[in-house]
């Protein structure tokens, strides 16, 4: 699909900005979201920020002032390429910085953007962006966590993985993503089973097999709680 064309019905469209595009193909073309990307629920595109270097190797990098390790990603191209991008359709999005230094993102914010009608997702890579990109755009910072990764590209792969699952019509069954772990910022998610009733020795638990559907939810019930006590008792609190 052409980029520069106008907004359609699609509920969410995501832009992702980086300079590895060769990196999304694959994930693009899978699952869920490839299903989606079909049915017209989502719209996903990717946008190489070397293309709006006006270096004449689209070189986008170069050393940081007062030393130090590594290369930054320069001003120049990231802003004309999220100012181009943001002007490829009328709805200018929210445009997110995938940052080890940003909110860390909880099953809260993935509902709050799953609201948008368009995401910007900026990969960064190296030591980071110099600071003046922040400056001139005012991104949205989001992590994934306590952690450092190459890139941002796998960060925003899990953003759009997460949110594409609140947009209405992509799961099967919406009560789906209702029962998720952290669907409700407290519990984690019961164990499932599927056939066979029986395997080396493990049977499934004999309420499931009841019919009692009144039963069946307390007993999800006690076990999100029993789950959570155990392996996140930080949610309890």
């Amino acid at each position: 699909m052409d980029p520069k064309s106008l907004m359609k019905q699609a509920s969410i469209r995501f832009d992702i900005i980086t300079l590895f595009p060769q990196i999304f193909p694959g994930y693009l073309g899978e699952s869920l979201l490839s299903k989606s990307i079909e049915q017209g629920l989502v719209e996903v595109y990717t946008h190489d920020m070397r293309d709006w270097s006006e270096d004449k190797h689209n070189k986008v990098d170069a050393r940081p002032y007062g030393g130090g390790p590594g290369m930054l990603i320069q001003v120049q191209p990231t802003v004309a390429c999220v100012e181009a991008v943001r002007g490829l359709v009328e709805d200018p999005g929210e445009l997110i910085l995938l940052s080890p230094q940003g909110q860390v993102l909880k099953q809260s914010v993935v509902a709050e953007l799953s609201q948008a009608r368009r995401l910007i997702l900026l990969c960064g890579r190296y030591e980071g962006f110099d600071q003046r990109v922040i400056d001139i755009l005012r991104p949205r910072e989001i992590s994934l966590g306590d952690f450092v990764l190459n890139g941002g590209e796998v960060a925003a792969m899990a953003i759009v993985d997460a949110v594409i699952r609140l947009v209405p019509g992509v799961l099967g069954d919406e009560r789906s993503s209702e029962e998720d772990s952290f669907s409700d910022e407290a519990l984690l998610e019961f164990p499932h089973y599927t056939r066979p009733r029986e395997y080396r020795g493990l049977a499934v638990p004999e309420v499931l097999l009841s019919g009692n559907h009144q039963q069946i939810a307390a007993w999800r019930t006690q076990q999100r709680l029993q789950r959570t006590a155990e392996r996140r008792s930080d949610l309890l609190e």
